[in-house]
């Protein structure tokens, strides 16, 4: 066993649960070495167990950022316990064996006919139309996985549907089949409390997209907490899948534990008939008791769950008796995470009912600083992502933070959590090789619409003394900026530079609007770069007060502040005909000297 220093730093929970994993798990091998059973990686008595840590994905429609922080979490626990130079495994098992709960909305390529699917497996619902993929979990899987991917995350994936109909799990359903009285009767001593599946949902339901909070559990089998309850011949964790309408509208009519028969009749289709469970590959156990089920077969160390799943009488709650009692298991370490809300997602993605999903995300920022927003956050903390104008000062915030690393003030989680968002065990994430301030290239790409040789431009001019040379240096962050603008701004809000100057507006200046044009324009030339265009626009209000264009704030009386706003905003009525736009040096710079003097020339 490799021999790690323990966290020291409080502050950091990615260091503080990957030290109760690495000791949780090294007591479970303890425990089965002095057993005589074999460890998790399979050796007897295994000295160094493979360390387990695990999500559930449910493909039942896009796979939200909410879901995001289910994998997340574990992810960045299993990659500091890979650091440190354990083996482990983290499972994403993908629910699509769940039955199929209802018609998304806002999904591409799907009409009211896909409501005739409800109740058949994921994998059994055909893809939306158009789709590359052979059935509905596989269609909405495949943008998690490229999701994932880009992210860094390094996972085992695990089918549900492959493992049931290929009878991975038949003795752990004939074993829950055997001892159902037993788990009926820990499910019991919770069906008088409150529902946590259903409490909340409605409202949930009714925010906006902007202002929701994304709930993992619609993205997880957790969504369904399905205790097997309510059958009329007695209680059976197992459900099985009708072998005609193939929906789990079925009731289990009887079951022998002698010869495994079952007698099943779907209430879809009025379809019946009597199978050996022990050859029955077409059916899964209830929720309740699949996921601790679970938590037994593949021995899961770590495993977080949504604020939901923590409630008296929820999954996470009841699934840690009836993993020990039933199954002989373990329950893993499992923290509540909070919700993750989204802000100024583009009213073209809300109003048709979608969610915002982390390729969604990555259209618009690079991977680790989306790392970033899951890492700095302790699980319980919920946090929001931002689609609107805030992924501005989010991009200045993660600058400063690079700043701070390079130079070694940074605090010590401020730093664990930056490296968790640039790098995994496996290697850095790639980076931007020139990042220019995310506000800046947004306003360029507001500018030009994208054109590559006015961009180039640009660019280059923001510090003559260091020049871009390519845009190939800006990317992804430029590209990330683009995509920003022109998919979550709207049309109106966007940078139009006039064409024509205004006479009328010129020419009704007054002797004081007239000289700071000059002044503006004698300096453009001397003034051309980033830095030096923002000391001429700031500078021209004082010098027409009679100040230095370098006097300091304290230097100056509180009515310089409101000559820089009026100033400013004259500018932004000559060059894009509204009182605010992009920052003036950009804007400036943008359009370009000989423009500039074209349109401000009273």
């Amino acid at each position: 066993m490799p021999i790690v220093a323990q966290s020291t730093d409080t502050t950091d929970w990615v260091s503080r649960y990957a030290d109760e994993v690495i000791a949780e798990s090294e007591r479970r091998a303890a425990g089965a070495k002095q057993d005589g059973t074999e460890g998790t990686d399979g050796t007897e008595g295994a000295a160094a167990p493979v360390v387990v840590v695990a999500s559930g994905l449910s493909p039942s429609g896009p796979i939200h950022l909410g879901n995001l922080r289910e994998v997340m979490t574990p992810h960045l626990v299993a990659d500091e316990i890979r650091r440190r130079g354990y083996q482990v495994r983290h499972l994403i098992s993908w629910d699509d064996y769940d039955r199929y709960r209802k018609v998304p909305a806002g999904v591409p390529g799907i009409d009211e006919s896909w409501a005739e699917h409800i109740g058949k497996p994921l994998t059994s619902v055909p893809a939306p139309a158009g789709s590359a993929y052979p059935n509905w979990a596989e269609h909405f899987k495949a943008a998690m996985t490229a999701s994932l991917d880009e992210l860094g995350v390094e996972y085992d994936g695990i089918s549900q549907t492959e493992q049931y109909t290929s009878g991975a799990y038949r003795e752990q359903i004939l074993h829950a089949m055997k001892h159902r009285g037993d788990i009926d009767a820990i499910l019991d001593q919770y069906r008088t409390k409150k529902d946590p599946a259903k409490a909340g949902k409605g409202k949930q339901q009714q925010k906006p997209v902007d202002e929701a909070e994304l709930e993992a559990a619609e993205g997880s089998g957790a969504a369904s907490e399905d205790d097997g309850s309510g059958g009329t011949g007695g209680y059976y964790p197992y459900k099985p899948y009708c072998g005609q309408c193939e929906k789990d509208l079925t009731t289990v009519v009887s079951y022998d534990d002698e010869t495994t028969e079952l007698v099943y009749t779907c209430t879809a289709c009025g379809f019946g008939e009597t199978v050996l469970l022990s050859e029955f590959n077409r059916g899964k156990l209830v929720w309740k008791v699949d996921w601790p089920m679970r938590w037994a077969y593949e021995g899961v160390v770590f495993e977080p769950s949504g604020v939901d799943h923590s409630s008296p009488g929820s999954s996470f709650v009841v699934g840690g008796q009836i993993v020990r009692q039933i199954f002989d298991g373990v329950q893993p370490i499992g923290p509540m995470y909070a919700f993750v809300g989204i802000s100024g997602m583009a009213k073209m993605s809300s109003s048709k009912g979608g969610v915002p999903t982390p390729a969604d995300a990555l259209k618009i920022m690079e991977a680790p600083l989306l790392r970033w927003l899951y890492a700095r956050r302790k699980p319980n903390q919920s946090f929001k992502i931002a689609f609107d104008q805030e992924i501005q000062r989010l991009y200045d915030e993660w600058d400063k933070l690079e700043a701070k690393v390079a130079d070694g003030s940074a605090l010590p989680a401020d730093a664990a959590a930056h490296s968790r968002a640039v790098r995994t065990a496996a290697g850095e994430l790639p980076r931007t090789p020139r990042p220019l301030p995310y506000r800046t290239l947004a306003s360029v790409a507001d500018i030009t619409a994208g054109a590559e040789d006015q961009t180039l431009r640009i660019l280059r001019d923001l510090d003559p003394s260091d020049p871009i040379t390519s845009l190939d240096e800006t990317r992804p962050r430029l590209d990330r900026a683009e995509n920003w603008i022109t998919t979550q701004v709207p049309a109106e809000a966007r940078t139009i530079v006039r064409s024509e100057p205004d006479t009328e507006l010129l020419a009704s200046l007054d002797d004081a609007g007239r000289e700071s044009l000059r002044l503006l324009l004698e300096g453009l030339d001397s003034h051309w770069s980033l830095d030096g265009l923002t000391h001429l626009v700031y500078g021209v209000p004082k010098v027409q007060a009679g100040f230095s264009a370098d006097a300091t704030a304290k230097e100056l009386p509180a009515e310089i502040k409101v000559a820089q706003r009026s100033f400013f905003a004259l500018l932004y009525r000559l060059l894009v005909t509204r009182e605010t736009g992009p920052r003036l040096p950009t804007l400036l710079l943008a359009v370009g000297a000989d423009r500039v003097r074209k349109l401000l020339a009273a």
